[in-house]
């Protein structure tokens, strides 16, 4: 049996995805799954820098609002989903195209969820009792001491994830992220062609500056005003994500107007530098500009027409 076709777009934030899928999509009659780990939730729309309802009407998304702000999705929960979805697309012999920045997700969905040891209670409360004693700041900077691979790729405000990394290594003493890359070789359903968008540093740090003022004027505390008074707490896994919680911190009064806007645009920086880490491990990743599209299309097209002859390599032009 042949295996399912997928086009991959992964690369940092605010290097151009979501227009690079749209394009690829339109001319090749396909359609998008979001890899993004915030987009699947409801009302978190300006923060997450979603696909328009223009951009939806115009070529299929899926993954993108299907579940509430205090409902849980994880990496299982998008592979199993996204699973289903591709195979539905390939019985309507429609390109699936697959873009977003959470690695993980796309990782779990071409190499299945790793295999860590089942959860000690005892390890995971002591933990959590550190975070809630002395802060998230706190656990991350012990991670960083133990395990800067990592806490390299991680979100320093993602207390669930630094935890689980702590409690990997004390259990097997063994890095999660050592894990992982052993467990990168499995066999998968899929053969793909996966595509990046090189950018200089500078001028994605400029972007992202420029993306995050865009944010703020379109509205991006009302949205976070609206979703507090609709009982979505801080403490949700979405409401701490990059934007939601620094507005969230302002409104609370830990912080002022001015420094809000620099930390929104200095922790997406950092985020932005912790996905170039990731996706540079991947060698199966070709980059390209954003002036390149022509070239890109090109690739995407030999690589289609090589799956129907039932050739799996992703030949780059």
């Amino acid at each position: 049996m042949n295996k399912l076709p997928l086009v991959i777009i992964n690369s940092p934030t605010a290097t151009g995805k979501t227009k690079l899928a749209m394009d690829l999509a339109l001319a090749f009659g396909g359609e998008i799954i979001s890899a993004d780990s915030l987009q699947v939730y409801r009302f978190l729309d300006i923060g997450t820098a979603k696909p328009t309802i223009e951009e939806r009407n115009k070529v299929k998304h899926h993954l993108i609002d299907i579940v509430y702000p205090d409902e849980e999705f994880n990496a299982a929960v998008f592979t199993e989903q996204a699973h289903k979805i591709i195979e539905n697309m390939a019985k309507s012999h429609k390109p699936v195209f697959i873009a977003g920045g959470t690695g993980l997700y796309i990782r779990a969905l071409l190499k299945g969820i790793i295999e860590t040891p089942k959860v000690d209670e005892n390890i995971r409360n002591f933990y959590r009792c550190l975070r809630d004693s002395q802060g998230k700041e706190y656990l991350y900077n012990l991670l960083q001491q133990r395990d800067k691979e990592a806490a390299l790729r991680i979100n320093s405000n993602d207390s669930v994830r630094v935890i689980r990394a702590l409690e990997v290594l004390e259990q097997t003493g063994e890095s999660i992220v050592d894990i992982q890359k052993r467990q990168a070789f499995r066999d998968n359903n899929y053969h793909t062609c996966k595509f990046g968008l090189k950018i200089d540093r500078e001028e994605l740090k400029k972007r992202i500056a420029e993306r995050s003022d865009k944010m703020i004027a379109s509205g991006l505390l009302d949205e976070v005003r609206w979703l507090l008074a609709r009982g979505y707490g801080e403490d949700l896994k979405p409401m701490q994500s990059l934007g939601y919680k620094q507005m969230t911190d302002f409104l609370s009064g830990k912080n002022d107007w001015e420094k809000t806007v620099h930390l929104i645009k200095r922790e997406t920086w950092l985020y932005a530098k912790r996905q170039m880490t990731w996706f540079a491990a991947d060698k199966e990743i070709s980059w390209y500009s954003s002036e390149q599209s022509d070239e890109i299309n090109k690739s995407v097209g030999s690589f289609l027409k090589a799956a129907e002859r039932g050739d799996e390599k992703c030949n780059i032009a």
